[in-house]
């Protein structure tokens, strides 16, 4: 899975993600089986000034709407679009879609001529570029009233608030995927095992785990994101009363924040792990497949992961397997779980022909019942904040969603560290947690590149 730089460039975010662009295919350039094949040359619509009521009138005209095929598939995408096209049969919609359709209609959105809704996940299609070049709608004024099909305000559903860009909003986060640590329920029950909940739990079930004769914790040490996303960015957090300030402050290259004691407390959770010999020394090296692999063998007990884990590798996942899932393990004792997430958007064009008919279409995918509907067809819960506890969504899908819609969560926004900072980072990351270096030697070499990234 690719990283997108998730809350720490990565809360997903994810939850799976990849990350949230995944592998996966698809058709490309497909019309709605609902719907008759169409232009989008329908008669330009005046832009509403206030967000249309719940339950508009049946809508006409013409509705293109582009969305990437990835690892969360298109399955919830044409069920939604036919129910959106059953309850306004005289709307001729138009599916724009495929892994590669960012790169295909590329010239269409620099020629001033795009689909009218976007869904932006995947390679090709940078939200922040977008707005630079002016491609996307300013929704700033006409989202806070927005009410969805039920008559709830969109924004008061949303688990995660929308990105802003110098002020203003462009896009609505749909997907949200999360970081978090993986283990086997099953595994658990029949060694006697409580599950985590903070790090005092999580250690005891890892000595549980060693005294059986299976490896603790294995990470990807090819991709040291894995566990700087997963276990030592929510350390920080947690460290830091529950702020996540202190990842912006990393990401804006304050040089200041690496004397925090949080970032100590941090890194000593990481060494505490080393330390009591919980790593399985095949980390440093291995890939993410390899690590997975490991764990789906029981060789491993934790791996810290996205909540694409279980389709990524769903080849391999024993059948008897149960992938249990939790935000994050470095709170202490009643502490709250910090849920490091990423997103994937949704938007209208600025220069589309039929914006009133997408924002109907906007309002029409937030509801509640759409939330247990994306989690269940695509394996990832939505951004929508809903009891999907009796939808037919993978449990550990359903654990990931109550997470985030609990007061007990912290949800990291999405938070961009600069790449040369980034990759420093998870170079001391492999050093610290294989015993070559010390939290204060972790320190003095990212801040040294934090300070070289600012120049």
């Amino acid at each position: 899975m690719k990283s997108k730089k998730w809350a720490t460039l990565s809360l997903v975010s994810a939850m799976t993600l990849t990350l949230l662009a995944g592998c996966g295919t698809s058709s490309t350039n497909t019309a709605s089986s609902a719907s008759p094949a169409a232009t989008t040359a329908a008669t330009v619509a005046p832009d509403a000034t206030k967000a249309p009521a719940a339950g508009p009138a049946k809508l006409t005209g013409n509705l293109e709407i582009q969305y990437f095929v990835g690892g969360y598939g298109d399955k919830w995408w044409k069920q939604v679009i036919g129910q959106f096209q059953a309850e306004n049969p005289d709307l001729k919609i138009v599916e724009t879609a495929g892994p590669k359709i960012n790169e295909q209609t590329k010239p269409r959105w620099i020629a001033g001529n795009p689909p009218d809704f976007v869904y932006i996940d995947g390679p090709e299609f940078n939200e922040a570029q977008a707005v630079t070049d002016g491609q996307l709608e300013d929704l700033t004024s006409w989202i806070p009233d927005a009410k969805n099909v039920d008559g709830d305000k969109i924004l008061s559903l949303l688990a995660q608030a929308p990105e802003k860009h110098d002020g203003k909003i462009y896009s609505v986060p749909l997907v949200l995927n999360t970081w978090g640590v993986f283990w086997d329920k099953k595994l658990f029950k029949d060694k006697g095992i409580d599950a985590p909940t903070d790090w005092p739990s999580f250690l005891d079930a890892s000595a549980k785990l060693k005294a059986a004769g299976i490896t603790p914790f294995i990470h990807t040490g090819k991709y040291p994101y894995y566990i700087q996303r997963s276990i030592l960015l929510p350390a920080f957090v947690s460290a830091n009363n529950n702020d996540y300030s202190i990842l912006q402050d990393i990401a804006d290259l304050k040089p200041d924040v690496w004397a925090k004691p949080a970032i100590l407390a941090g890194l000593n959770k990481l060494v505490e792990l080393r330390d009591k010999g919980f790593i399985d020394k095949a980390s440093t090296s291995i890939n993410h497949t390899d690590s997975q692999t490991l764990f789906l063998q029981h060789k491993d007990g934790f791996i810290p992961n996205g909540l694409w884990l279980p389709g990524e590798m769903a080849k391999d996942v024993p059948a008897d397997f149960s992938f249990g899932e939790i935000p994050s393990v470095t709170q202490d004792k009643g502490g709250k779980i910090v849920a490091n997430t990423g997103t994937a958007t949704v938007a209208i064009a600025a220069k589309g022909k039929n914006k009133d008919n997408a924002k109907a279409f906007l309002q029409f995918i937030f509801s509640k019942k759409q939330a247990g509907s994306f989690a269940e067809l695509s394996g990832a819960p939505s951004n929508i904040k809903a009891d999907i506890s009796n939808s037919n969504a993978a449990p550990y899908i359903k654990d990931a969603v109550a997470a985030l819609s609990s007061d007990n969560t912290v949800v990291v926004p999405s938070i961009t560290i600069p790449d040369d900072l980034d990759k420093a980072m998870w170079d001391a990351d492999v050093a610290l947690t294989s015993g070559t270096i010390q939290p204060a030697d972790w320190i003095k070499r990212v801040s040294a590149a934090a300070a070289k990234a600012k120049k």
